[in-house]
């Protein structure tokens, strides 16, 4: 953990709120640092977009878009950042984000806080491409009374500064928010979605809950590829809380996200990789926090792997250990490029 692991004490001394906010405050002080090599074995093309690393920063990390530079200085081949919403809004009331050291896991129930789409805009504007892929998460305001129609607003807004868009239907921290995953409700959505991308925009991704019936793998996927979606994003944080959970903040509502989801998530990502049969890209989230684990993606068909929980036991410097895990990996098993060992294990 290097430097962190000195400042962590600190950090964990703090709400789990107010320990974010001021990592964010000291991350805009760093100096500008340059982005870090990667090993060409780690560069490929995902949905028409070049990654020079597989492992992503998660979107809920960076709002507000104030600190993805940075971020990408970390090692990281790309940022989500967002969830952003039309409108600027509050969230729900704190405490809402819980730290939950036993299990290595958090729980948040934030609400889409955010200071709106339109704000985020000159934070993301005139940067260098070069220097890593930055998608834009979008979401729905609570209090919409048409859900649908802030999402195209959302299309319309960002498209412009993203290299991807994420549509987020998957938190379950906005009530009904998960109802867009029903397979009318979502057809609707992603076709107003496809409506709204600009011609020559950036690629949309959809991204989806762990929580799902046995049958939602397949249906989702099918009308994520009719609509014409570039990747899946598999997955979000549970509502379900594992009996092994030994925190005495483990009771508290949210979503879950860390080693617990792990298992959950890698059996989500499973079910896609059955359900699309390698026809769309899959990215992989929930509970990565080792080489090991993105690798296990990876060979079970994820093209990239996005995490965050993690960053909150293991710092920043967590990307780079991975991606240099990553390439031992490929030495070892005789290949060439990361690319190559996507589903291998499928």
């Amino acid at each position: 953990m290097g430097l962190y692991s000195l400042f962590r004490p600190a950090f964990f001394a703090l709400d789990a709120e107010d320990a974010h906010r001021a990592t964010i405050a000291a991350l805009k002080r760093l100096p500008s640092k340059r982005v870090p090599f990667h090993h060409d074995s780690l560069k490929q093309d995902v949905a028409g977009l070049r990654f020079p690393s597989p492992v992503g920063l998660a979107a809920g990390f960076d709002k507000d878009a104030e600190v993805w530079r940075e971020m990408l200085g970390f090692g990281f081949g790309s940022v989500e950042v967002g969830t952003l919403t039309p409108r600027p809004q509050g969230g729900n009331p704190r405490p809402r984000l819980f730290r939950l050291r036993e299990d290595r896991a958090v729980i948040n129930r934030m609400g889409f806080n955010n200071g709106g789409q339109t704000a985020a805009i000159p934070r993301l504007e005139g940067r260098r491409r070069t220097m890593g892929v930055v998608g834009v998460n979008i979401g729905a305001n609570k209090d919409s009374e048409d859900r649908i129609a802030d999402y195209v607003a959302g299309v319309k807004t960002m498209a412009g500064v993203a290299d991807y868009l994420t549509v987020n239907i998957s938190s379950p921290n906005t009530p009904g928010l998960r109802q867009l995953q029903d397979e009318a409700a979502l057809r609707d959505l992603l076709q107003a979605v496809a409506e709204a991308r600009p011609e020559g925009g950036p690629p949309v991704f959809l991204k989806v809950a762990p929580d799902l019936e046995a049958d939602d793998p397949e249906r989702i996927a099918r009308v994520a590829i009719d609509e014409g979606m570039d990747a899946l994003i598999v997955s979000n944080t549970t509502i379900e809380r594992p009996e092994s959970l030994r925190s005495p903040f483990s009771g508290q509502a949210g979503g879950l996200s860390g080693r617990p989801l792990k298992d959950k998530a890698f059996e989500a990502l499973k079910a896609f990789r059955a359900a699309t049969g390698g026809d769309i890209p899959l990215i992989a989230a929930g509970g990565i926090e080792n080489g090991e684990d993105a690798w296990r993606r990876i060979t079970a068909g994820a093209s990239l792997v996005q995490l965050y929980s993690a960053l909150v036991y293991e710092g920043p410097g967590l990307a780079m250990r991975i991606a240099g895990d990553l390439t031992l990996r490929l030495e070892r098993a005789g290949l060439s490029n990361i690319s190559e060992a996507i589903g291998i294990d499928a």
